[in-house]
Protein backbone atom coordinates (compact mmCIF):
# COMPACT_ATOMS: atom_id res chain seq x y z
CA UNK A 1 0.00 0.00 0.00
CA UNK A 2 1.27 3.49 -0.71
CA UNK A 3 1.48 6.13 1.43
CA UNK A 4 1.28 10.09 0.41
CA UNK A 5 3.09 12.66 2.22
CA UNK A 6 2.47 16.15 1.28
CA UNK A 7 4.32 19.38 2.62
CA UNK A 8 3.04 22.79 1.85
CA UNK A 9 4.46 26.18 3.40
CA UNK A 10 3.18 28.96 4.75
CA UNK A 11 4.19 32.85 5.73
CA UNK A 12 7.01 32.85 3.78
CA UNK A 13 8.78 31.10 0.48
CA UNK A 14 12.11 29.86 1.16
CA UNK A 15 11.71 28.31 4.27
CA UNK A 16 13.39 25.40 3.03
CA UNK A 17 10.76 22.97 1.68
CA UNK A 18 12.97 20.88 -0.29
CA UNK A 19 15.06 20.04 2.20
CA UNK A 20 12.42 19.50 4.46
CA UNK A 21 11.29 17.07 2.27
CA UNK A 22 14.43 15.45 1.17
CA UNK A 23 15.32 15.00 4.52
CA UNK A 24 11.89 13.13 5.61
CA UNK A 25 12.40 10.92 2.51
CA UNK A 26 15.65 10.07 3.70
CA UNK A 27 14.66 9.35 7.57
CA UNK A 28 12.03 6.66 5.73
CA UNK A 29 14.59 5.55 4.07
CA UNK A 30 16.83 4.98 7.37
CA UNK A 31 13.77 2.75 8.67
CA UNK A 32 13.83 0.43 5.66
CA UNK A 33 11.52 1.97 3.30
CA UNK A 34 11.60 3.16 -0.01
CA UNK A 35 10.89 6.35 -1.38
CA UNK A 36 9.64 8.85 -3.79
CA UNK A 37 9.50 12.48 -4.13
CA UNK A 38 7.79 14.90 -6.59
CA UNK A 39 7.84 18.77 -6.68
CA UNK A 40 4.40 20.22 -7.67
CA UNK A 41 5.57 23.91 -8.92
CA UNK A 42 2.32 26.85 -9.56
CA UNK A 43 3.81 28.52 -12.16
CA UNK A 44 2.76 28.45 -15.49
CA UNK A 45 5.99 28.21 -17.23
CA UNK A 46 6.22 24.80 -18.63
CA UNK A 47 9.48 23.98 -17.42
CA UNK A 48 12.03 25.91 -15.35
CA UNK A 49 14.56 25.34 -18.31
CA UNK A 50 14.04 29.16 -20.00
CA UNK A 51 14.14 30.84 -16.80
CA UNK A 52 16.68 32.95 -15.75
CA UNK A 53 18.93 31.47 -12.54
CA UNK A 54 18.44 34.77 -10.81
CA UNK A 55 14.95 34.08 -10.33
CA UNK A 56 14.77 30.38 -10.41
CA UNK A 57 17.61 29.28 -9.31
CA UNK A 58 19.93 26.37 -11.52
CA UNK A 59 17.55 24.26 -13.45
CA UNK A 60 18.47 20.00 -12.60
CA UNK A 61 18.44 17.41 -15.21
CA UNK A 62 17.19 14.04 -14.85
CA UNK A 63 18.34 10.99 -16.44
CA UNK A 64 15.88 11.25 -18.95
CA UNK A 65 15.88 14.65 -19.95
CA UNK A 66 13.38 16.56 -18.09
CA UNK A 67 14.62 20.28 -16.73
CA UNK A 68 13.44 20.51 -13.64
CA UNK A 69 12.96 22.47 -10.12
CA UNK A 70 16.70 22.52 -8.55
CA UNK A 71 14.31 20.71 -5.12
CA UNK A 72 14.94 17.44 -7.40
CA UNK A 73 18.29 17.50 -7.18
CA UNK A 74 18.16 17.73 -3.01
CA UNK A 75 15.87 14.62 -3.33
CA UNK A 76 18.48 13.07 -5.59
CA UNK A 77 21.52 13.64 -3.18
CA UNK A 78 19.01 12.97 0.45
CA UNK A 79 18.04 9.94 -0.80
CA UNK A 80 19.90 8.71 -3.79
CA UNK A 81 17.37 7.68 -5.59
CA UNK A 82 17.62 9.16 -9.66
CA UNK A 83 14.43 11.29 -10.46
CA UNK A 84 12.69 11.12 -14.02
CA UNK A 85 10.01 13.43 -15.83
CA UNK A 86 7.07 12.09 -13.79
CA UNK A 87 8.53 13.69 -10.89
CA UNK A 88 8.04 17.50 -11.54
CA UNK A 89 4.85 18.91 -12.86
CA UNK A 90 4.66 22.79 -13.31
CA UNK A 91 1.01 24.76 -13.76
CA UNK A 92 2.20 25.40 -17.40
CA UNK A 93 2.52 21.50 -18.37
CA UNK A 94 -1.02 21.07 -17.17
CA UNK A 95 -2.44 23.71 -19.12
CA UNK A 96 -0.49 23.09 -21.94
CA UNK A 97 -1.89 19.21 -21.78
CA UNK A 98 -5.23 19.86 -21.33
CA UNK A 99 -5.51 22.53 -24.25
CA UNK A 100 -3.90 20.19 -26.10
CA UNK A 101 -6.50 17.73 -25.35
CA UNK A 102 -9.22 19.79 -26.01
CA UNK A 103 -7.94 20.82 -29.27
CA UNK A 104 -8.01 17.45 -30.39
CA UNK A 105 -11.50 16.96 -29.20
CA UNK A 106 -10.77 14.55 -26.24
CA UNK A 107 -13.71 15.82 -23.94
CA UNK A 108 -16.30 15.80 -26.57
CA UNK A 109 -17.20 19.09 -26.33
CA UNK A 110 -17.35 19.54 -22.93
CA UNK A 111 -16.48 22.74 -21.06
CA UNK A 112 -13.22 23.21 -19.57
CA UNK A 113 -12.62 24.16 -16.12
CA UNK A 114 -10.42 24.06 -12.88
CA UNK A 115 -12.74 21.61 -11.50
CA UNK A 116 -12.53 18.73 -12.24
CA UNK A 117 -9.94 18.88 -15.55
CA UNK A 118 -7.51 20.37 -14.37
CA UNK A 119 -7.62 18.97 -10.24
CA UNK A 120 -7.98 15.97 -12.08
CA UNK A 121 -4.97 16.20 -13.82
CA UNK A 122 -3.07 17.11 -10.98
CA UNK A 123 -4.43 14.22 -9.32
CA UNK A 124 -3.44 11.60 -11.85
CA UNK A 125 0.22 13.52 -12.09
CA UNK A 126 0.53 12.66 -7.68
CA UNK A 127 -1.44 8.87 -8.21
CA UNK A 128 0.95 8.13 -11.38
CA UNK A 129 3.27 4.75 -10.66
CA UNK A 130 6.03 5.75 -8.20
CA UNK A 131 8.21 2.53 -9.61
CA UNK A 132 7.83 -1.08 -8.04
CA UNK A 133 7.96 -1.40 -3.96
CA UNK A 134 7.70 2.35 -3.10
CA UNK A 135 6.13 2.65 0.23
CA UNK A 136 5.78 6.28 0.12
CA UNK A 137 5.51 9.29 -1.82
CA UNK A 138 6.43 12.75 -0.71
CA UNK A 139 4.80 15.78 -2.74
CA UNK A 140 6.08 18.70 -1.89
CA UNK A 141 3.36 22.14 -2.98
CA UNK A 142 5.35 24.90 -4.33
CA UNK A 143 4.90 28.19 -2.65
CA UNK A 144 3.29 29.37 -0.04
CA UNK A 145 -0.69 28.85 1.12
CA UNK A 146 -3.05 31.63 -0.06
CA UNK A 147 -1.17 32.14 -3.27
CA UNK A 148 -3.60 32.36 -5.79
CA UNK A 149 -1.82 30.50 -8.46
CA UNK A 150 -1.74 27.47 -5.93
CA UNK A 151 -5.08 26.81 -5.25
CA UNK A 152 -5.71 24.24 -7.75
CA UNK A 153 -2.82 22.15 -6.33
CA UNK A 154 -4.29 22.44 -2.91
CA UNK A 155 -7.56 21.77 -4.03
CA UNK A 156 -6.52 18.33 -5.63
CA UNK A 157 -4.28 17.76 -2.75
CA UNK A 158 -7.27 18.05 -0.32
CA UNK A 159 -9.25 15.78 -2.50
CA UNK A 160 -6.65 12.96 -2.65
CA UNK A 161 -7.17 13.07 1.11
CA UNK A 162 -10.39 12.32 1.36
CA UNK A 163 -10.38 9.75 -1.52
CA UNK A 164 -7.50 8.26 -0.11
CA UNK A 165 -8.37 8.87 3.63
CA UNK A 166 -6.27 9.49 6.83
CA UNK A 167 -4.89 6.05 6.20
CA UNK A 168 -2.89 6.90 3.51
CA UNK A 169 -2.34 10.55 3.22
CA UNK A 170 -0.67 13.04 5.85
CA UNK A 171 -0.54 16.97 5.26
CA UNK A 172 2.55 18.40 6.90
CA UNK A 173 2.92 22.18 6.86
CA UNK A 174 5.88 24.29 7.11
CA UNK A 175 6.03 27.24 8.98
CA UNK A 176 7.65 30.49 10.20
CA UNK A 177 8.09 31.10 13.99
CA UNK A 178 10.12 34.33 14.15
CA UNK A 179 11.25 36.01 17.23
CA UNK A 180 11.47 39.54 17.88
CA UNK A 181 13.79 40.75 19.66
CA UNK A 182 12.62 44.03 21.33
CA UNK A 183 9.74 42.01 22.42
CA UNK A 184 12.10 39.27 23.40
CA UNK A 185 9.00 36.37 22.21
CA UNK A 186 8.80 34.03 19.94
CA UNK A 187 5.95 34.66 17.94
CA UNK A 188 3.12 32.30 17.09
CA UNK A 189 0.73 33.93 15.45
CA UNK A 190 1.99 34.11 11.61
CA UNK A 191 1.32 29.73 12.27
CA UNK A 192 -1.93 30.50 13.48
CA UNK A 193 -2.60 32.55 10.05
CA UNK A 194 -0.74 30.39 8.00
CA UNK A 195 -2.78 27.18 9.11
CA UNK A 196 -6.16 29.03 9.26
CA UNK A 197 -5.49 29.51 5.36
CA UNK A 198 -4.85 26.17 4.88
CA UNK A 199 -8.11 25.05 6.72
CA UNK A 200 -10.10 27.44 5.12
CA UNK A 201 -9.42 25.53 1.71
CA UNK A 202 -10.21 21.85 3.19
CA UNK A 203 -6.73 20.80 4.62
CA UNK A 204 -6.03 20.18 7.87
CA UNK A 205 -2.45 19.42 9.00
CA UNK A 206 -1.78 16.28 10.79
CA UNK A 207 2.23 17.63 11.56
CA UNK A 208 3.97 21.43 11.77
CA UNK A 209 7.20 21.93 10.98
CA UNK A 210 8.21 25.44 12.60
CA UNK A 211 11.07 26.77 11.19
CA UNK A 212 12.74 28.93 14.22
CA UNK A 213 16.38 30.03 15.09
CA UNK A 214 16.00 28.83 18.61
CA UNK A 215 13.75 26.44 20.78
CA UNK A 216 10.79 26.82 21.27
CA UNK A 217 9.34 26.91 24.97
CA UNK A 218 7.08 24.11 25.58
CA UNK A 219 4.01 26.70 26.46
CA UNK A 220 4.59 28.03 22.62
CA UNK A 221 3.95 24.47 21.49
CA UNK A 222 1.09 23.92 23.80
CA UNK A 223 -0.47 27.21 22.10
CA UNK A 224 0.48 26.21 18.77
CA UNK A 225 -1.02 22.69 19.39
CA UNK A 226 -4.31 24.23 20.42
CA UNK A 227 -4.89 26.92 17.99
CA UNK A 228 -3.96 24.59 14.97
CA UNK A 229 -5.57 21.60 16.06
CA UNK A 230 -2.61 18.84 16.18
CA UNK A 231 -1.10 17.18 19.06
CA UNK A 232 1.59 19.13 21.14
CA UNK A 233 3.79 16.25 19.71
CA UNK A 234 3.10 17.31 16.57
CA UNK A 235 4.82 20.51 16.70
CA UNK A 236 8.12 19.95 15.24
CA UNK A 237 10.71 22.70 16.36
CA UNK A 238 12.87 22.70 12.67
CA UNK A 239 15.52 25.04 14.18
CA UNK A 240 18.42 26.09 12.18
CA UNK A 241 21.42 23.83 11.56
CA UNK A 242 24.67 24.22 10.68
CA UNK A 243 24.80 22.04 7.68
CA UNK A 244 22.29 21.09 5.38
CA UNK A 245 23.41 17.44 6.12
CA UNK A 246 22.89 17.87 9.60
CA UNK A 247 18.90 18.24 9.33
CA UNK A 248 18.03 14.34 8.56
CA UNK A 249 19.17 13.80 12.43
CA UNK A 250 18.49 17.19 13.89
CA UNK A 251 14.17 16.18 12.43
CA UNK A 252 15.17 12.55 14.00
CA UNK A 253 15.51 14.14 16.90
CA UNK A 254 12.67 15.99 17.10
CA UNK A 255 10.46 13.37 16.57
CA UNK A 256 9.70 14.40 12.85
CA UNK A 257 9.67 10.59 11.06
CA UNK A 258 8.37 9.17 14.67
CA UNK A 259 4.91 11.43 13.92
CA UNK A 260 4.55 10.45 10.35
CA UNK A 261 4.51 6.51 11.59
CA UNK A 262 2.22 7.22 14.53
CA UNK A 263 -0.04 9.15 12.11
CA UNK A 264 0.23 6.50 9.85
CA UNK A 265 -0.42 3.56 12.69
CA UNK A 266 2.21 2.22 11.56
CA UNK A 267 4.16 0.59 15.42
CA UNK A 268 6.74 -2.34 13.81
CA UNK A 269 9.15 0.18 12.01
CA UNK A 270 12.61 -0.34 12.83
CA UNK A 271 14.66 2.46 14.27
CA UNK A 272 16.27 4.65 11.89
CA UNK A 273 19.66 3.80 10.88
CA UNK A 274 21.45 7.29 11.04
CA UNK A 275 24.95 6.18 10.72
CA UNK A 276 25.72 7.30 7.47
CA UNK A 277 24.74 10.94 8.53
CA UNK A 278 26.28 10.86 11.43
CA UNK A 279 29.62 10.23 9.74
CA UNK A 280 29.21 12.86 7.26
CA UNK A 281 28.18 15.39 9.77
CA UNK A 282 31.23 14.29 12.19
CA UNK A 283 33.27 14.97 8.76
CA UNK A 284 31.83 18.53 7.77
CA UNK A 285 32.31 19.62 11.05
CA UNK A 286 35.50 17.84 12.21
CA UNK A 287 37.81 18.31 8.90
CA UNK A 288 41.46 17.48 8.99
CA UNK A 289 42.01 20.90 6.82
CA UNK A 290 40.30 23.62 4.36
CA UNK A 291 40.81 24.18 0.19
CA UNK A 292 39.33 26.99 -1.71
CA UNK A 293 37.74 26.60 -4.66
CA UNK A 294 37.43 29.81 -7.54
CA UNK A 295 33.77 29.62 -8.88
CA UNK A 296 33.99 32.05 -11.93
CA UNK A 297 30.61 32.46 -12.90
CA UNK A 298 28.40 35.18 -14.16
CA UNK A 299 25.28 34.30 -12.02
CA UNK A 300 27.55 34.47 -8.55
CA UNK A 301 25.34 36.48 -6.80
CA UNK A 302 22.77 34.05 -6.85
CA UNK A 303 23.80 30.91 -4.78
CA UNK A 304 21.23 28.89 -5.84
CA UNK A 305 22.04 29.06 -9.42
CA UNK A 306 25.13 27.09 -8.57
CA UNK A 307 23.68 24.83 -6.01
CA UNK A 308 24.43 21.27 -7.58
CA UNK A 309 28.06 22.30 -8.45
CA UNK A 310 28.48 23.93 -4.62
CA UNK A 311 27.43 20.20 -3.19
CA UNK A 312 29.13 18.23 -5.50
CA UNK A 313 32.07 20.50 -4.18
CA UNK A 314 31.07 19.68 -0.57
CA UNK A 315 31.49 15.77 -1.35
CA UNK A 316 34.48 16.23 -3.22
CA UNK A 317 35.59 17.65 0.86
CA UNK A 318 33.60 14.21 1.97
CA UNK A 319 36.14 12.19 0.47
CA UNK A 320 39.17 13.76 1.18
CA UNK A 321 38.36 14.72 5.01
CA UNK A 322 39.02 18.56 3.88
CA UNK A 323 36.16 21.70 3.99
CA UNK A 324 35.79 23.44 0.82
CA UNK A 325 35.39 27.36 0.89
CA UNK A 326 33.61 28.12 -2.26
CA UNK A 327 35.18 31.49 -3.29
CA UNK A 328 32.32 33.32 -6.01
CA UNK A 329 33.68 35.11 -8.81
CA UNK A 330 31.87 37.53 -10.93
CA UNK A 331 33.15 36.37 -14.70
CA UNK A 332 31.75 39.76 -15.80
CA UNK A 333 34.51 41.85 -14.04
CA UNK A 334 37.40 39.71 -16.21
CA UNK A 335 35.62 40.40 -19.66
CA UNK A 336 37.52 43.84 -19.20
CA UNK A 337 41.20 42.88 -20.34
CA UNK A 338 42.73 45.29 -18.11
CA UNK A 339 41.60 44.34 -15.01
CA UNK A 340 43.40 42.43 -12.50
CA UNK A 341 43.03 38.35 -11.79
CA UNK A 342 44.50 38.54 -8.59
CA UNK A 343 41.29 37.65 -6.03
CA UNK A 344 41.64 34.32 -8.02
CA UNK A 345 45.67 34.64 -6.16
CA UNK A 346 44.98 31.92 -3.60
CA UNK A 347 42.59 29.42 -4.35
CA UNK A 348 43.48 26.07 -4.70
CA UNK A 349 41.57 25.33 -7.43
CA UNK A 350 39.06 27.50 -10.44
CA UNK A 351 35.70 26.26 -11.45
CA UNK A 352 34.26 27.40 -14.91
CA UNK A 353 30.32 26.18 -14.29
CA UNK A 354 28.14 26.09 -17.63
CA UNK A 355 26.22 28.86 -18.89
CA UNK A 356 24.82 30.91 -21.61
CA UNK A 357 25.92 33.96 -23.42
CA UNK A 358 28.77 36.29 -24.54
CA UNK A 359 28.12 37.95 -21.28
CA UNK A 360 30.95 37.13 -18.91
CA UNK A 361 32.65 34.32 -21.16
CA UNK A 362 35.89 36.39 -21.52
CA UNK A 363 36.27 36.54 -18.11
CA UNK A 364 35.82 32.85 -17.82
CA UNK A 365 38.18 32.43 -20.85
CA UNK A 366 41.31 34.82 -18.81
CA UNK A 367 40.15 32.74 -15.43
CA UNK A 368 41.41 29.50 -17.51
CA UNK A 369 44.22 30.68 -18.62
CA UNK A 370 45.40 31.97 -15.37
CA UNK A 371 45.04 28.37 -14.12
CA UNK A 372 46.54 26.93 -17.04
CA UNK A 373 49.21 29.04 -16.73
CA UNK A 374 49.68 29.12 -12.97
CA UNK A 375 49.41 24.85 -12.88
CA UNK A 376 46.49 25.72 -10.59
CA UNK A 377 43.74 23.10 -10.80
CA UNK A 378 40.81 24.00 -12.87
CA UNK A 379 37.30 21.97 -13.89
CA UNK A 380 35.61 23.26 -16.64
CA UNK A 381 32.01 21.92 -17.05
CA UNK A 382 29.43 22.51 -20.31
CA UNK A 383 30.33 25.79 -21.05
CA UNK A 384 33.37 26.32 -18.97
CA UNK A 385 34.83 23.22 -21.09
CA UNK A 386 33.65 24.93 -24.59
CA UNK A 387 35.38 28.31 -23.35
CA UNK A 388 38.96 26.56 -21.99
CA UNK A 389 39.02 25.18 -25.70
CA UNK A 390 38.34 28.41 -27.14
CA UNK A 391 40.56 29.71 -25.24
CA UNK A 392 43.69 26.52 -25.89
CA UNK A 393 42.71 27.28 -29.49
CA UNK A 394 43.70 30.71 -28.99
CA UNK A 395 46.82 30.59 -27.14
CA UNK A 396 48.31 27.32 -27.78
CA UNK A 397 47.29 26.41 -31.22
CA UNK A 398 47.52 29.57 -32.29
CA UNK A 399 44.16 29.53 -33.99
CA UNK A 400 43.59 33.70 -32.79
CA UNK A 401 39.60 33.95 -34.40
CA UNK A 402 39.08 30.98 -32.11
CA UNK A 403 35.47 31.33 -31.02
CA UNK A 404 31.76 30.08 -30.36
CA UNK A 405 29.24 30.77 -32.54
CA UNK A 406 27.20 31.54 -29.55
CA UNK A 407 28.70 34.58 -29.86
CA UNK A 408 27.94 34.92 -33.27
CA UNK A 409 29.77 34.50 -37.11
CA UNK A 410 32.87 33.20 -37.22
CA UNK A 411 35.24 31.70 -39.86
CA UNK A 412 37.10 29.55 -37.15
CA UNK A 413 34.19 27.88 -35.48
CA UNK A 414 36.06 25.35 -32.83
CA UNK A 415 32.50 25.27 -30.91
CA UNK A 416 29.51 25.48 -32.94
CA UNK A 417 25.90 23.74 -33.45
CA UNK A 418 26.23 20.18 -34.43
CA UNK A 419 23.48 20.62 -37.01
CA UNK A 420 25.55 23.59 -39.01
CA UNK A 421 29.10 22.09 -38.79
CA UNK A 422 28.63 18.73 -39.38
CA UNK A 423 26.84 20.00 -42.58
CA UNK A 424 30.88 20.90 -43.83
CA UNK A 425 33.24 23.57 -43.72
CA UNK A 426 30.13 26.22 -44.20
CA UNK A 427 30.52 29.50 -42.02
CA UNK A 428 28.37 28.92 -39.06
CA UNK A 429 25.83 31.51 -38.60
CA UNK A 430 23.93 31.82 -35.37
CA UNK A 431 20.85 29.38 -34.60
CA UNK A 432 17.48 31.47 -35.56
CA UNK A 433 15.27 28.48 -33.82
CA UNK A 434 12.51 30.56 -31.48
CA UNK A 435 11.83 27.53 -29.23
CA UNK A 436 14.95 28.11 -26.85
CA UNK A 437 14.11 24.79 -24.64
CA UNK A 438 13.35 22.56 -28.38
CA UNK A 439 17.07 22.73 -29.29
CA UNK A 440 19.33 21.01 -26.37
CA UNK A 441 20.95 18.17 -25.89
CA UNK A 442 19.57 16.64 -22.53
CA UNK A 443 19.16 13.59 -20.27
CA UNK A 444 22.03 11.09 -19.64
CA UNK A 445 23.61 10.33 -23.01
CA UNK A 446 27.26 7.88 -22.97
CA UNK A 447 30.66 8.11 -23.84
CA UNK A 448 34.05 6.85 -24.18
CA UNK A 449 37.22 7.67 -22.50
CA UNK A 450 40.82 7.50 -24.15
CA UNK A 451 42.40 4.30 -22.20
CA UNK A 452 45.31 5.68 -19.67
CA UNK A 453 44.03 9.07 -19.78
CA UNK A 454 43.82 10.66 -16.45
CA UNK A 455 39.92 10.46 -16.73
CA UNK A 456 39.72 6.93 -17.36
CA UNK A 457 41.87 6.71 -14.24
CA UNK A 458 39.60 8.55 -12.29
CA UNK A 459 36.43 6.77 -13.53
CA UNK A 460 38.18 3.59 -13.64
CA UNK A 461 36.12 2.47 -16.61
CA UNK A 462 36.47 3.69 -20.25
CA UNK A 463 32.57 3.72 -20.48
CA UNK A 464 30.36 6.34 -18.73
CA UNK A 465 27.11 7.98 -18.60
CA UNK A 466 26.54 11.38 -17.79
CA UNK A 467 23.64 13.91 -17.44
CA UNK A 468 24.05 17.13 -20.39
CA UNK A 469 22.00 20.46 -21.13
CA UNK A 470 23.72 21.93 -23.62
CA UNK A 471 22.79 23.32 -27.52
CA UNK A 472 26.68 23.82 -28.50
CA UNK A 473 29.35 21.49 -28.97
CA UNK A 474 33.01 21.56 -29.62
CA UNK A 475 33.75 21.03 -32.95
CA UNK A 476 35.46 17.84 -33.61
CA UNK A 477 37.25 18.96 -37.04
CA UNK A 478 39.51 21.15 -34.95
CA UNK A 479 41.32 18.64 -32.72
CA UNK A 480 43.75 17.43 -35.18
CA UNK A 481 44.65 21.14 -35.41
CA UNK A 482 44.98 21.39 -31.61
CA UNK A 483 47.57 18.18 -31.51
CA UNK A 484 50.52 18.94 -30.25
CA UNK A 485 49.19 21.34 -27.97
CA UNK A 486 49.00 19.64 -24.82
CA UNK A 487 45.15 18.76 -25.15
CA UNK A 488 43.82 15.81 -25.14
CA UNK A 489 40.45 14.95 -26.35
CA UNK A 490 40.14 11.98 -23.80
CA UNK A 491 36.26 11.66 -24.09
CA UNK A 492 34.28 10.70 -27.08
CA UNK A 493 30.64 10.20 -28.18
CA UNK A 494 30.42 6.45 -28.78
CA UNK A 495 30.15 7.36 -32.50
CA UNK A 496 33.57 9.59 -32.28
CA UNK A 497 31.65 12.84 -33.43
CA UNK A 498 31.28 15.15 -30.14
CA UNK A 499 34.35 15.39 -28.06
CA UNK A 500 32.79 14.85 -24.25
CA UNK A 501 36.18 15.60 -22.34
CA UNK A 502 39.70 17.36 -22.64
CA UNK A 503 42.45 17.24 -20.35
CA UNK A 504 45.77 19.01 -20.63
CA UNK A 505 48.64 16.97 -20.32
CA UNK A 506 51.46 19.13 -19.02
CA UNK A 507 48.96 20.40 -16.05
CA UNK A 508 48.59 19.06 -12.69
CA UNK A 509 44.93 18.54 -12.96
CA UNK A 510 42.81 20.77 -16.07
CA UNK A 511 40.00 18.70 -17.06
CA UNK A 512 36.70 19.81 -18.95
CA UNK A 513 33.65 18.07 -19.64
CA UNK A 514 30.79 18.50 -21.92
CA UNK A 515 28.14 16.86 -19.34
CA UNK A 516 27.02 18.33 -15.78
CA UNK A 517 28.90 15.43 -13.54
CA UNK A 518 27.75 17.65 -10.77
CA UNK A 519 23.88 16.13 -11.00
CA UNK A 520 25.19 12.85 -10.49
CA UNK A 521 27.22 13.56 -6.46
CA UNK A 522 25.18 12.45 -3.63
CA UNK A 523 27.34 12.80 -0.46
CA UNK A 524 27.41 9.49 -0.03
CA UNK A 525 28.94 8.39 -3.64
CA UNK A 526 31.00 11.89 -4.17
CA UNK A 527 31.53 12.17 -7.94
CA UNK A 528 34.60 10.72 -9.17
CA UNK A 529 35.63 13.79 -11.25
CA UNK A 530 34.44 16.07 -7.82
CA UNK A 531 36.54 14.09 -5.97
CA UNK A 532 39.85 14.01 -7.75
CA UNK A 533 39.71 18.23 -8.26
CA UNK A 534 39.06 18.62 -4.55
CA UNK A 535 42.25 15.87 -3.90
CA UNK A 536 44.40 18.19 -6.53
CA UNK A 537 43.02 21.10 -4.75
CA UNK A 538 44.30 19.71 -1.27
CA UNK A 539 47.78 19.13 -3.13
CA UNK A 540 48.00 22.61 -4.24
CA UNK A 541 47.29 23.82 -0.61
CA UNK A 542 49.89 21.91 0.62
CA UNK A 543 47.90 19.68 3.51
CA UNK A 544 49.33 16.33 1.89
Amino acid sequence: MIRYIFITGGVVSSLGKGIASAAMGALLQARGYKVRLRKLDPYLNVDPGTMSPRQHGEVFVTDDGAETDLDLGHYERFTGVSARQSDNITTGRIYQSIIEKERRGDFLGATIQVIPHVTDAIKDFILSDPGEGVDFVLCEIGGTVGDIEGLPFFEAIRQVGQELGPERTCFIHLTLLPYIPAAGEMKTKPTQHSVKELRSIGIQPQILLCRCDRPIPENEKGKIASFCNVRPSSVIEARDVGHIYDVPAAYHAEGLDTEVLWHFRINDAPLPDLSRWNGIANTIHNPDGEVCIGLVGKYTDVPDAYKSVSEALVHGGLANKVRVQVRMIDSEQFDDEHHPLDILDGVHGVLLPGGFGERGAHGKMRAARFAREKNIPCFGICYGMQLSVVEAARHLAEIKDASTTEFGPTDEPVVGLIEEWTKGNQKITRDESTDKGGTMRLGAYPALLEPGSKVAEIYGTTEISERHRHRYEVNRSYIDRMKGTGVRFSGMSPDGLLPEIIELDDHPWFIGVQFHPELKSRPFEPHPLFASFIEAAKVQSRLV
